[in-house]
């Protein structure tokens, strides 16, 4: 079943503000809770697919790369748009548990404290940034790439105990006296940054949480139709994170290598042929190269220098699925640079021809004037 739009599925219009979209979701997440619908399975799927919405339309990036490219540019990123990703319910209240208010579980009963904050905060990796670089072929079919990235890793044998200062509930709390009253507040443990945990043992070369930093062969899955400077992300492969705390995502900048052959533009491609004054006079067939075989086109005789040929379809694949671009080839006529004697006397006799007369009527527009012509 396709996806639904992450913006149909918060109720929000796509220039909805960052407070507007943070609104909808929790109004979602309420209505859905799973403690508020025991055994309702419906209502845990749409608590789940809001908060996959959330993750994506909350975050700048993410929702830049989802407004361009759709649920196929999100392949491998925290949304999961057209990777199959579904996010449990430890992910969503790791990382918004704060959007029903209090720190907490929001006053429901399965997943923290209440308004009192006691449940301890996962700790998170940090991102990393790597470039990829595909040739056109790679971004015509697509490329799985096996990469090797320096990432800091949870070293074995580290052991942990609860935090002394907060008692291993990652946040400490405080009473003040003031006119109304006695009021408590909460916030993150200094001490443990909120994990509510403390090192006891670790082993030699690791830092303060029993980090190292190790090389991991990763295997990134880019899809068809990636442009040059698009970021992917790749949950999950950035740096670790301490006492399993949850990892931060690998974002995959790509860079596409100018081919010999093409000039990209979008998903079409162009390609100079050139050809001889005889083949364009009188009219021959040539060979056009495709990034998977060849093409053979016609050349109709009395060619001009620049016409454009269009081949449907041997273009590039859209990365949203909306269809292949096309092959524009611009015919080149050849001037030979050096000729016999014979060859010299026989153009000589052609030089007074009427129809070896340039017309004066012939097509002075631009390039991508004939482009547009193509297209309408």
């Amino acid at each position: 079943m396709a996806k639904r739009d992450y913006y149909d599925t918060l109720g929000v219009s796509k220039s909805a503000s960052t407070s507007e979209i943070k609104k909808a979701y929790r109004k979602l997440a309420l209505k859905f809770h799973p403690d508020k619908n025991p055994d309702d399975a419906g209502a845990e799927e749409k608590f789940k697919e809001a908060a996959e919405a959330y993750e994506v339309l909350s975050d700048d990036t993410k929702k830049q790369q989802y407004d361009r490219f759709g649920h196929a540019g999100m392949r491998g990123a925290g949304g999961g748009g057209g990777g199959g990703h579904h996010m449990n319910m430890e992910d969503i209240f790791s990382q918004f548990g704060d959007i029903f208010g209090g720190g907490g579980g929001g006053g429901f009963g399965g997943f923290g404290g209440g308004g009192g904050g006691g449940r301890r905060r996962r700790m998170k990796g940090s991102d990393l940034r790597i470039k990829v670089k595909l040739t056109l072929e790679e971004v015509a079919s697509g490329a799985s790439k096996k990469i090797k990235v320096a990432k800091q890793m949870q070293a074995d044998g580290v052991e942990h105990d609860d935090c002394r200062q907060c008692n291993g509930t990652g946040q400490v709390r405080r009473v003040t006296n003031t006119i109304l009253g006695a009021m408590q507040t909460s916030s993150t443990c200094p001490s443990c940054n909120g994990s509510g945990f403390s090192i006891t043992s670790k082993p030699s070369g690791t830092d303060e949480w029993g980090m190292k930093r190790e090389d991991k062969v990763v295997t990134i899955d880019i899809p068809s139709g990636v442009e040059d400077g698009m970021q992917l992300n790749v949950r999950g492969e950035g740096n670790g994170a301490p006492i399993g705390g949850v990892a931060g995502d690998l974002l995959v900048v790509i860079e596409v290598l100018n081919h010999v052959e093409f000039q990209r533009n979008g998903k079409n491609l162009h390609h100079d042929l050139y050809i001889s004054f005889i083949d364009a006079t009188l009219g021959s067939s040539a060979q056009v190269p495709l990034l998977s075989g060849k093409a053979k086109i016609k050349v109709e005789p009395g060619t001009q220098s620049g016409k454009l040929v269009r081949l449907r379809g041997k273009g590039l694949p859209s990365v949203d699925s909306y269809g292949n671009g096309d092959l524009l080839v611009n015919i080149n006529v050849w001037t030979p640079k050096n000729i016999t004697k014979e060859e010299r006397k026989a153009l000589e006799s052609l030089r007074e021809s009427t129809n070896f007369q340039p017309e004066t009527d012939h097509d002075e527009r631009g390039f991508f004037d004939k482009v547009n012509d193509l297209f309408t």
